[in-house]
């Protein structure tokens, strides 16, 4: 079973891709060409899709099919989403046999490296912690695979996109079933391998391309560091299987590392080096600009990825390796600290944003923080409550964000929407459930997830903990603001794009569906749940073996202060509040304020600088490096003095040379008779004659 779960998305994979070989073959048989179209409107993608992409200046699409689709195209759809429904539904099997039947499973598949000390074999750990990132990942990627069959009903290329697709999945699956550091190495890659391919997919894109680039840029960051924490623990424990890493664990602490004269602690560098993938694979703080841009990708890339399943694979990976974090409290406070910066200040972003699927980007990146803040407080059951929750009402608004573009014909600044309510009242009904359960609404699965993470936070014996602690509540506020400014904006008031507001309609049955079964899940993944995350008992029959926790965190969080249960409540009923006030009740307040505080407006509008500050300090110098190398270096002094100096000098000389070998019998005569002449003359009037 566990095999199929696995392998049967890398079945659609590879079968998508044939199908997009042959299909492409087909279209063209004397080989691919690539059309660049420069319209009036500056179209870059002529083969567009029902999405965002070829937009001009004003976030429109001006969009037209001009090829026909590849042959094919509905197998290759029908195919990839019917193997990932078997995988899903076998997951939810999963999750309860192992889960609560208590049947934990290693499954071994063939040896893959045998070097001296080093021996890692592909195999399959199935324990509770895999199984719910197995039900996240299949869930959310069959829906995304069912969303995507209307949402790129258009795009002549679609084999290869849900060719992408399943091998993002399959992937993410060999990431989350991995024994060892090193298969977990290859699905982490492998997963910023399938991001590249899907942020970039319509190549003719330039700002695709250049989103695409970024985020495979900005993660190699964090990977570096990665690969280091992961040879630190070969060389530390002389393996790289988890269960031999988690024995040995205990006899770390007090080591150190020799590293150039500099002796750390050798579990905290660890760690640290671990935590610096998650950062760049998790989106946090520092390392967070590729996520917001990687929006230029079509809108089912936005929620598989950048909402459920790539983005949190940082977190998973911190909670799989508990027993190292849980013996160094100083990784753990770095964890906390960067998880509730990035939390508020993802937060503060979100405030200002105009493109919807960039206010949801931002809101991804802050619930992420939320979830560290979890993991740095040792109650690891509960960021993964967080990390369940959040799938489905993270992928319900970016699907649900999709369906109102897709209404809009490809607009996406929510200042030119409003209104729409009265078009597509069922998008509009799970866009609120999506919202309710991301604030935090009493009864809504992340109302139970987002307060837990609180009361650990509160309860946590951490360097960090009222840091993180105040630093979320004033998020959870900002968190409702935003989100109920997306709504408001996009589904009230008076439409103020009337063309497009005329032309609104709901869309398809294969995107409602989806979405519909995602609202479910935004209510339905808390509540029933909470024991089996959040309760001490719970979490110990149900985790068992699969996290290390924090012994007390659990026990302390129930005895929080009465007064302070209710403030995230508190706080996003006045986020309501203001956002109802700013846009409903006064909507002059926000533009007044903007023009009192212009400063304030522009760095959250500009995010921070971030962009700037990066580009100044690495970007330019590094293109002002390879200018300077390949002009000076390579061009002056490589090319001045080699091919375009001595070597072409030489040749000057041998061009002029060879003019003397003409192979005619008189001139060689003549040159003998002005050869003797000369000789003559030198012997009758030189040295010669003396």
């Amino acid at each position: 079973m566990y095999q199929a779960i696995v392998f049967l998305p890398l079945l659609g994979a590879i079968l998508a891709g044939l199908i997009s070989i042959f299909g492409a073959h087909a279209r063209c048989p004397s080989g691919d060409t690539v059309d660049h179209h420069d319209d009036a409107h500056g179209d870059a993608h002529a083969s567009a899709a029902h999405d965002d992409h070829g937009q001009d200046d004003h976030g429109h699409d001006d969009h037209h099919v001009s090829e026909p689709p590849a042959a094919g195209s509905r197998l290759a759809e029908l195919i990839t989403t019917g193997l990932l429904f078997v995988s899903a539904a076998l997951s939810w099997f999963a999750l309860v046999d192992v889960g609560f039947m208590h049947h934990d499973a290693r499954v071994e598949l063939l040896p893959f490296i045998t070097s001296g000390d080093l021996q890692v074999a592909w195999s399959l750990r199935i324990d509770t912690l895999t199984a719910v990132m197995l039900v996240v990942v299949n869930t959310v990627s069959a829906l995304v695979h069912l969303y995507s069959i209307g949402y790129m009903d258009e795009d002549p290329n679609r084999p290869r996109f849900f060719g992408y697709l399943s091998l993002f999945t399959f992937a993410m699956l060999m990431l989350v079933t991995s024994d060892n550091l090193v298969q977990l190495f290859f699905g982490w890659e492998g997963v910023g391998l399938a991001s590249y391919l899907l942020i970039g997919f319509w190549y003719q894109k330039p700002s695709a391309n250049a989103a695409a680039i970024k985020a495979f840029v900005v993660n190699r960051v964090g990977d570096f560091g990665f690969a280091l924490g992961i040879f630190a623990i070969f060389a530390l424990v002389g393996s790289t299987d988890f269960e031999t890493i988690f024995h040995a664990a205990p006899g770390l602490t007090g080591k150190t590392i020799d590293f150039f004269g500099w002796h750390p602690d050798a579990l905290t560098l660890t760690c640290l080096f671990l935590f610096m993938g998650a950062m760049g694979k998790s989106a946090q703080f520092l390392l967070h600009t590729w996520l917001p841009d990687a929006m230029e990708g079509p809108t089912p890339v936005s929620a598989l990825i950048h909402a459920a399943t790539m983005v949190t694979a940082g977190v998973f990976m911190v909670a799989r390796l508990s027993p190292l974090f849980e013996l160094s409290p100083t990784a753990q406070a770095v964890v906390m600290f960067f998880g509730a910066t990035t939390a508020f200040f993802a937060a503060t972003i979100g405030l200002v944003q105009n493109d919807i699927k960039r206010i949801v980007a931002y809101s991804t990146c802050s619930q992420l923080g939320y979830m560290f803040v979890a993991m740095g407080a040792g109650a690891y059951s509960v960021g993964m409550f967080h990390l369940f929750t959040h799938a489905f009402f993270k992928a319900l608004l970016f699907l649900g964000s999709g369906s109102v573009i897709y209404a809009m014909h490809h607009e996406q600044d929510i200042r030119n929407m409003g209104g729409l309510w009265r078009k597509i009242p069922y998008t509009f009904a799970v866009m609120c459930i999506g919202t309710l359960a991301l604030t935090g609404f009493p009864l809504f699965a992340g109302y139970f997830s987002k307060d837990a993470i609180i009361e650990a936070a509160y309860a946590a014996h951490n360097p960090f903990a009222t840091y993180a602690y105040g630093l979320t509540i004033a998020a959870a506020g900002l968190t409702s603001f935003y989100s109920w400014r997306l709504i408001f904006k996009t589904f009230f008031g008076e439409p103020h794009d009337q063309k497009h507001y005329e032309a609104a309609h709901e869309s398809p049955i294969w995107m409602l569906v989806p979405i519909g079964v995602l609202a479910a899940g935004s209510i339905l993944a808390g509540l029933p749940f909470k024991e089996v995350f959040a309760s001490p008992h719970g979490v110990e029959e149900f985790f068992r073996e699969s996290v290390k926790m924090n012994p007390h965190i659990l026990e302390d969080m129930e005895h929080m202060p009465g007064w302070l249960a209710p403030l995230p409540t508190v706080m996003m009923a006045l986020g309501l509040f203001i956002s109802y006030m700013f846009y409903i009740s006064r909507p002059y307040l926000p533009v007044e304020l903007a023009k009192q505080q212009p400063m304030l407006y522009q760095f959250l509008l500009n995010k921070w600088y971030f962009d700037e500050l990066y580009d100044w300090i690495f970007v330019r110098p590094a293109k002002w490096l390879g200018y300077t190398l390949w002009k000076k270096g390579d061009g002056f002094v490589i090319d001045g003095f080699g091919p375009d100096g001595v070597s072409a000098r030489v040749l000057d000389v041998t061009r002029n040379v060879v003019k003397l070998q003409t192979g005619y019998l008189y001139h060689y005569a003549f040159a003998m008779l002005i050869g003797a002449a000369g000789l003559i003359t030198w012997f009758m009037f030189g040295l010669g004659g003396q």
